[in-house]
């Protein structure tokens, strides 16, 4: 009898622990595809190379891409810094998450800027294509228009 005292008494403080650990408090719905894929972007990029149409292009050695925003918002900010004198990029603008988060953002949204890229990210390397139709800037058009990809690394 004794026996069957203890054993049911281990079970109930069994049970007990697992049902208390059963309740705990939810973590609430995660982090947003969004806000995960703003927090690999976000940092400055550097040049590994740079082609147009598929011919590497000259006078990016310099250039960085600095992403920046906060998690939650849905608009955020670039800079664009040692640009040649012609470049697809504006020194600076915000962007926002396309219709596929994890691979497409819009540059300068609602603006005659305006741009879709594509874009794949790691910890170890960004790459943004885009099609370049338009004045480049600082307002030349020479050799700008076409498929651009940037490797860009941290």
């Amino acid at each position: 009898m004794k026996q069957i005292t203890k054993i049911t008494l281990v079970a109930m403080i069994l049970g007990g622990f697992l049902l208390i650990q059963g309740c705990k408090k939810d973590s609430g719905p995660g982090e947003s595809v969004e806000d995960t894929q703003l927090g690999k972007l976000s940092k400055t990029w550097r040049f590994s190379s740079v082609t147009l149409d598929g011919t590497d292009q000259d006078g990016y050695d310099n250039f960085t891409l600095t992403i920046s925003g906060t998690a939650g918002n849905t608009s955020f900010g670039y800079t664009a810094g040692g640009r040649p004198s012609t470049s697809p990029w504006p020194s600076s603008g915000n962007w926002s998450f396309g219709g596929t988060p994890e691979t497409q953002i819009i540059r300068d949204p609602g603006t005659g800027d305006e741009l879709a890229i594509t874009y794949s990210v790691s910890d170890t390397q960004l790459q943004i294509t885009f099609n370049f139709s338009g004045t480049g800037y600082p307002g030349r058009t020479s050799n700008v228009n076409g498929q651009w990809v940037f490797d860009l690394v941290p």
